[in-house]
C-alpha cells in the first residue's frame, strides 16, 4: 500500500512496485489508509509523514495496533527528530525526499527477503527456543516472553532480537546488524539500529545502564547477555 497525498509521486512509486511484482493499492490520506489496511492487510506500507487529515506518525501508530506490515516512512524533512518520531511508532525504515525509486525498491525487496522460519508441511524438527535468563525467544513461532509474560514486537524488532540472541556474548556491530536484519544492500544511516535497540529495551523492561539482556559495547556495537539457552520440541 502506498500512502501519499502527492498523486504523481504515489503513481510513480506504485508503478515501480508493480514492475517488481507487487499488487498495489493507493491511499491519499491517513483515514483512507487505515480503512484500506484493515480491508486488504498489506505486506508493505510506504507511508508519507506529511499527510492531510491524519499524519503519517499517527497512521503508523494506529496501524501497529492491528498489522505487522513492513512500514517505510517517507519524509520531506531530513531532521533527525522526524526520523526518530517515525521509527518510535513502529516504522521499519525511512526514506528522505527526494529519493531514488530504485533505492526504495531495493530496501523493500531486502525486507521481503528476510527469512521467515516457518516449518514446511510434513517436516518435523526441533523447535528452537532461545533462553536468556527470564527472556524466551521462540524463533519458529516468532514469540517473545519475559518471565512468562508475552512481549509484542514488530517484525524488525524481533529480527534484531533474533540476530543478537543467535550467539549470546558475541558482539555485533551496527553494520553487522544492518546486514543481518535489513540486508547487505541496505543504504542509509546505521543509527537506525540504535532506535530499534531502544524500542527492544523498553519492551523487554531492560535498561541501557544495566543491560540485563542487551548490552552496549562502546565503540563496537551490541551484545546479548549470556544465559541459559534451551531447545524444545
Amino acid at each position: 500500500m502506498v500512502v501519499e497525498d502527492e498523486a504523481a509521486l504515489a503513481v510513480l512509486i506504485a508503478s515501480y512496485l508493480e514492475r517488481d511484482g507487487f499488487e498495489v493499492i493507493i491511499a491519499g490520506d491517513g483515514h483512507d489508509a487505515l480503512e484500506l489496511a484493515r480491508q486488504f492487510d498489506p505486506d508493505v506500507v510506504v507511508l508519507d509523514l506529511g499527510l492531510p487529515r491524519l499524519d503519517g506518525v499517527e497512521v503508523c501508530r494506529r496501524l501497529r495496533t492491528f498489522s505487522d506490515a513492513y512500514v517505510v516512512m517517507l519524509t520531506a524533512r531530513a531532521e533527525e527528530i522526524d526520523t526518530v518520531i517515525g521509527l518510535s511508532v513502529g516504522a521499519d525504515d525511512y526514506q528522505t525526499k527526494p529519493f531514488s525509486p530504485r533505492e526504495l525498491m531495493a530496501r523493500i525487496q531486502a525486507m521481503m527477503r528476510r527469512p521467515r522460519t516457518r516449518l514446511a508441511v510434513g517436516v518435523i524438527r526441533a523447535r528452537e527456543v532461545r533462553m536468556i535468563g527470564a527472556l524466551s525467544v521462540d524463533i519458529d513461532a516468532r514469540e517473545v516472553t519475559v518471565e512468562d509474560t508475552p512481549v509484542s514486537l514488530t517484525r524488525t524488532e524481533f529480527d534484531v532480537l533474533a540476530a543478537l540472541s543467535r550467539d549470546p556474548g558475541f558482539v555485533l556491530s551496527r553494520s553487522q546488524l544492518i546486514a543481518a536484519v535489513w540486508g547487505p544492500s541496505w543504504v542509509g544511516d546505521e543509527h537506525l539500529v540504535d532506535v530499534h535497540i531502544g524500542h527492544l529495551r523498553r519492551k523487554l523492561g531492560d535498561d541501557a545502564s544495566r543491560g540485563r539482556y542487551v548490552r552496549t559495547v562502546r565503540g563496537v556495537g551490541y551484545q546479548m547477555r549470556t544465559g541459559q539457552r534451551g531447545m524444545t520440541r
